[in-house]
């Protein structure tokens, strides 16, 4: 349930009902607004009298939530979440653009792409130290070196680095060195990584599993958010249908639905919503003119010979030009491009 306190209602009457509310064995939840105060009280759907809240000093009123992810949901928090993310900031009316590689492979590799994506326009690098794949025999990325040489392009772009986790053993080495932790498609459901990462102090960016409903990734997010982690940025990735024609299917429907249901950033990846760099552009630009607050897009110097996802990655020159045509779109809906980096 929701506790609405009044404008104005005091920290000491604030206080007071998170106090009651712990003491009915329930956690409590605050959303601070310009004007007012909510307090979710969550738990384990024990029945508890709202009455005894109603009564309280400072409160207006008591409102039920009616979804089943509480946190996450619009009711929780009417306003879009905001935080900043090493040197530039997620919040409404500004696109957040994060490209890179799919996987590190070299130093050269990713000091290259690093100041190629920056030039165009980028907000900040991903690339992959560890690399969950279909196939035990594929590239399974670099490890820790990888997270190095991705510091190492930090240091000289001054973009922050989102990059994979895939496991909670991996959670506090790869957050000495990124500054958003990525959760995959398969590892959406992975519930002990998701409350690792709950309890960790870096912002997550979770993807959409492969056939995941929309409800199921609002709960997987509900997951992290529960644990403490408030900065979470969810990503449509396409999704797997009866279609070959593209490696998946990008819902572009969900763009519009998550941003109804949920206060938290959404991102759209059309390089693997389409698996063809030919369409990525396209995709991008219906992704943003949806209402999208970003994007994450693979960019490869050379994608002929990449270790991993060659075939649906630009080239810079296509990426800057990408760039160039997504600003125009969110310029028609009275968005900018956020501020980069210096």
């Amino acid at each position: 349930m929701l506790i609405i306190m009044r404008a104005g209602a005091s920290q000491s009457e604030i206080k007071s009902v998170v106090s009651r509310i712990e003491a009915q064995g329930l956690n409590a939840h605050l959303s601070q607004g310009k004007e007012r105060t909510i307090i979710g009280a969550v738990g384990d759907g024990r029945i508890v009298n709202r009455d005894q809240f109603v009564v309280m000093d400072g409160v207006d009123r008591v409102v039920p939530i009616s979804r089943p992810f509480k946190l996450a949901s619009r009711e929780f928090s009417p306003q879009d979440s905001a935080f900043p993310l090493n040197g530039i900031s997620v919040e409404p009316g500004q696109i957040v653009i994060i490209a890179g590689p799919c996987s590190v492979e070299s130093r050269a590799q990713i000091l290259e792409i690093a100041h190629a994506i920056k030039e165009a326009g980028a907000h900040a690098l991903r690339g992959g130290a560890f690399k969950p794949r279909t196939s035990p025999y594929s590239f399974q990325g670099m490890g820790e070196e990888g997270l190095k040489l991705l510091a190492e392009a930090r240091e000289q772009t001054g973009l922050p680095i989102v990059t994979e986790v895939m496991a909670p053993e991996q959670v506090l080495l790869v957050s000495r060195y990124a500054d958003m932790l990525q959760i995959g498609a398969r590892n959406m459901q992975n519930y002990a990584l998701l409350k690792s990462v709950g309890l960790g102090d870096r912002p997550v960016l979770l993807k959409r599993g492969l056939s995941a409903t929309i409800e199921e990734l609002l709960m997987a997010a509900e997951y992290i958010l529960s644990k403490g982690n408030r900065r979470v940025v969810l990503c449509e990735r396409g999704i797997r249908t009866f279609e070959t024609a593209t490696r998946n299917t990008t819902d572009i429907n969900a763009i519009p639905v998550l941003k109804a249901q949920t206060h938290l950033p959404v991102i759209l990846d059309p390089s693997h919503g389409t698996g063809h760099w030919e369409y990525v552009t396209a995709i991008a630009r219906a992704g943003i003119a949806a209402g999208a607050d970003g994007l994450i897009i693979e960019v490869h110097p050379d994608p002929d010979n990449a270790v991993s996802d060659g075939g649906q990655s630009l080239k810079p020159e296509r990426f800057a030009e990408m760039v160039k045509q997504v600003a125009g779109i969110a310029g028609i809906l009275g968005k900018t491009l956020a501020p980069q980096v210096s």
